[in-house]
């Protein structure tokens, strides 16, 4: 009876043998064979950009998950960024990956799944920034009337650059600085975003005075740029005011709600930017004519005026007759108040010539003589009296004076004893060995020195003494501090 092993290692006997290579390279040729370009619809997952420019993904369902790669030449092609939860339709082929034993889809082509796709995520993307507040109205920068400078973010060579410049020649001539850049595909958004940023980064004397980011009308996928976030934060940060012209007037872009005013076309982009100079000119032409006829106006209405306040007042001659009547009658009194008032000075001074006489003069002299004379009589008296009372006072006072100093201290016995800086030694401890000084006695000043500052067993120091040239030794007597000695207590108390 043959047993199940024994046919099964015949059969294994019978089987070609494949290296790993040989059934990778079967197995590749067989899904390629069988499923050579397939499109598929499925949600983006986990999608990563590497430095090299290939774009990685995977493509899922609500059950399964299929790699992805796309090389870069078809990403570079591609209207819109794949980002992860967006549903889309790859277009492209399945092949193997033999160094991961995997399988995979090379994507030729993707684009969103129908409109809807990318519109959810437009709305996601609208909240998100919404809720930042880089849409805030408060954001908002006026755009001036009169701009000097005009920036222009858009492409080079469309129709949209020619119709702006134009429509600004048609307008108002002004100076434009135009910053190339791609509207549409890989690498566009960056570079709108780096075109808003370059114009904030030039120096104040070249700064445009107004910015206008523009491109032509397509579909959401050809706008996808100016929906990108980066596009959308440079354009809120832009402190040089901003107006956005993206596609026709039914077309709107996430940067028209961040962008300080909103035109519907590049052309209205530019009319909004500058006036009409034909207008601006008729303008000011229309107010120079209606400034010129009122002030016409206004210098009729002051003339009518003036007339009318000239009617209400009285004639000069009026005015002048009055006053001249006036000065003829002060004219008039004018000499007649001159005599009286001759008469009256005349009078009075008489009457003061009359009060000097020599006879009343006298009479005021002798007067105030006899004043003085009672007066020095009693001055004098008064005088010496005075000066006998200072006097006593003087010599009451010198006597004081001679009585309480020390000179009549040092006619009883005593003296005073010096350092050398003049200061009075009240204490035998300050007298100390190799120190000098002076002693002064009634009859002269001595000088001495310290010789030795040991108390003897009879109490006595021994200083070296000078007096007028002759050294000679002379003990002092160191007086203890009792109540027996009064001589010592009263020096200590007068000095």
């Amino acid at each position: 009876m043959v047993t199940e092993n024994n046919m099964l290692s015949q059969n294994a006997g019978n089987l070609i043998e494949y290296t790993v290579s040989e059934i990778s390279g079967a197995l590749k040729r067989s899904v390629e064979d069988r499923f050579g370009y397939v499109r598929i619809r499925a949600e983006l997952s986990g999608v990563k950009r590497v430095s090299s420019g290939h774009c990685y993904f995977a493509l899922k369902d609500e059950s399964a998950v299929l790699d992805g790669v796309m090389w870069r030449g078809n990403v570079s092609r591609l209207s819109f960024v794949p980002e992860d939860g967006l549903e889309v339709v790859c277009s492209g082929k399945l092949t193997t990956y033999a160094a991961r034993s995997k399988y995979q889809m090379v994507v030729d082509a993707m684009e969103p799944a129908g409109a809807g796709a990318l519109m959810a995520l437009l709305e996601e993307r609208k909240k998100k920034l919404a809720t930042e507040g880089l849409f805030d109205r408060s954001r908002k920068i006026s755009i001036p009337f009169l701009p000097q400078k005009i920036g222009v973010v858009t492409s080079p060579t469309g129709a949209v650059i020619r119709d702006i410049l134009h429509r600004l020649s048609d307008r108002f001539p002004s100076n434009v600085i135009v910053w190339p850049v791609l509207v549409q595909g890989e690498g566009a958004a960056e570079q709108v975003a780096q075109a808003i940023a370059g114009f904030n980064a030039m120096a104040d004397s070249e700064q445009p005075d107004v910015l206008i980011v523009a491109r032509g009308g397509g579909s959401v996928e050809d706008l996808w740029a100016f929906n990108e976030e980066k596009v959308v934060r440079a354009v809120a940060a832009s402190h040089i005011p901003l107006i956005s012209a993206v596609g026709h007037e039914t077309d709107t872009t996430l940067i028209d709600y961040a962008a300080d005013l909103r035109a519907p076309t590049p052309t209205a982009a530019a009319e909004k930017a500058v006036p009409v100079k034909a207008d601006l000119e008729f303008s000011i032409a229309d107010l120079a004519r209606r400034l010129s006829i009122y002030k016409i106006k206004m210098f009729e209405d002051r003339r009518q005026n003036l007339k009318a306040l000239a009617r209400a007042l009285p004639s000069p001659k009026d005015i002048l007759g009055i006053q001249s009547q006036k000065l003829d009658d002060l004219a008039e009194r004018l000499p007649k108040a001159l005599l009286s008032a001759t008469r009256q000075k005349s009078i009075y001074l008489n009457r003061l010539v009359g009060g000097l006489g020599v006879g009343k003069l006298k009479q005021t002299v002798i007067f105030y003589q006899d004043r003085l004379k009672s007066s020095s009589e009693r001055l004098h008296p008064v005088f010496k009296r005075m000066l006998d009372e200072r006097r006593e006072r003087t010599i009451v006072s010198g006597r004081m004076l001679d009585n309480l100093s020390y000179h009549r201290v040092l006619d009883r016995g005593y003296a005073v004893v010096k350092d050398t800086n003049g200061r009075i030694v009240r204490d035998h401890k300050e007298l100390e060995a190799g120190k000098k000084g002076q002693i002064l006695l009634s009859s002269g000043n001595v000088e001495f020195v310290v010789t030795d500052d040991r108390l003897a067993t009879d109490d006595t120091k021994t200083v070296k003494s000078k007096t007028k040239g002759n050294d000679k030794r002379t003990q002092l007597k160191k007086t203890p501090d009792t109540k027996t000695d009064t001589k010592t207590d009263t020096q200590g108390s007068l000095f």
